[in-house]
């Protein structure tokens, strides 16, 4: 079994920067794509970002410009860079590697934007 662990979150101020991390335990083949997804208590989870294996990567607007979704070459590890950090990107994050037939969710790791 596939398990995926975040990391890189924490309490930032506005205006600030995290990066995060979600390794996997094990090479995922056939992997369509991968992202970060985030939820706040009483809300439906959100996509904030995909990338592909390719490269071709994908933003909600609340995000375009700030935050950078990339990948290291393995496929094993997918990161988000947050730049400019504002309170309502406070949310529980998770990671989602999507393969055929599988899709794997990370726990979630909690991102609190606050002064």
């Amino acid at each position: 079994q596939v398990q995926l662990v975040e990391s890189g979150g924490g309490l930032v101020q506005p205006g600030g920067s995290l990066r995060l991390s979600c390794v996997a335990s094990r090479n995922i083949f056939g992997i369509t794509f991968m992202g970060w997804y985030r939820q706040n208590p009483g809300k439906e989870r959100e996509l904030v970002a995909t990338i592909t294996p390719v490269g071709v990567t994908n933003y909600v607007d609340s995000v375009k410009g700030r935050f950078t979704i990339s990948t290291d070459n393995a496929k094993t590890t997918v990161y988000l860079q947050m730049n400019s950090l504002k309170p309502e990107d406070t949310a529980v994050y998770y990671c989602l590697i999507q393969s055929i037939p599988m899709t794997y969710w990370g726990k979630g790791i909690l991102v609190t934007v606050s002064s």
